[in-house]
């Protein structure tokens, strides 16, 4: 009796799926233009592909124009907390005979630092220095001093109103006077103040800011 012929699709009881059958069953459907899900993939793609094309064209177009001066990025600048350059002691009234002073003119009044000068000396101030400088500085009038003379800068600037004071580097207790454009005149002698009190420094309270933060201090001689 002959056998039956062996049924290669059946492997001990179960079917063998054969390589087209396998290859048919993964064959993903032809791609239509009714797909939504490929239609919005595509538009995503694009804009994404549109927007870094923008944002590399604006990067060179900023960059040339910072090149070329025309944008300026600002630089920052380290804040510093205002120092005050005002002695904060509380002085008494030195007596005008006690006080060495300098007269100096800094404006084009010819003969305002002699016609001053003479106005302390009839105060009994002790005038030694009388004569011309130039300055920087804007105001009424700056009166300099070092540290041993600021007692005595107190009481010329009681006689000397909206002056400003400055201190430098001398030893002594002398002190300078420089008249600039603003001054006008001497305080009264009758109403001189001469109760206890504190320098004055203006300039670090002004809202414009002098371009020359220092006069320029003459020399003795």
């Amino acid at each position: 009796m002959a056998r039956k012929p062996r049924d290669i699709t059946v492997l001990h009881g179960h079917r063998v799926v054969s390589g087209s059958e396998l290859r048919a069953t993964f064959v993903e459907p032809e791609d239509t233009g009714d797909n939504p899900v490929r239609v919005r993939l595509r538009i995503l793609h694009g804009a994404v592909l549109v927007l870094l094309v923008g944002l590399i064209a604006a990067a060179i177009i900023v960059a040339l124009a910072i090149m070329n001066g025309q944008i300026k990025i600002p630089t920052a600048e380290r804040s510093r907390a205002a120092v005050s350059a005002c002695p904060t002691a509380t002085f008494d009234y030195t007596p005008n005979d006690k006080v060495s002073l300098n007269v100096f003119n800094a404006t084009n009044r010819p003969g305002l630092a002699r016609s001053v000068a003479d106005e302390f000396l009839a105060r009994k101030f002790a005038v030694a220095d009388v004569g011309n400088t130039q300055s920087g500085y804007r105001g009424v009038a700056a009166v300099i001093s070092g540290a041993a003379g600021q007692s005595a800068a107190f009481s010329v600037q009681r006689n000397l109103p909206e002056s400003d004071y400055f201190q430098d580097g001398r030893p002594d207790g002398s002190v300078d006077v420089i008249l600039t454009g603003e001054f006008k005149e001497l305080t009264a002698p009758g109403l001189v103040d001469q109760t206890p009190g504190k320098l004055s420094c203006p300039r670090e309270s002004r809202r414009i800011v002098d371009s020359s933060k220092w006069p320029v201090i003459p020399k003795a001689g």
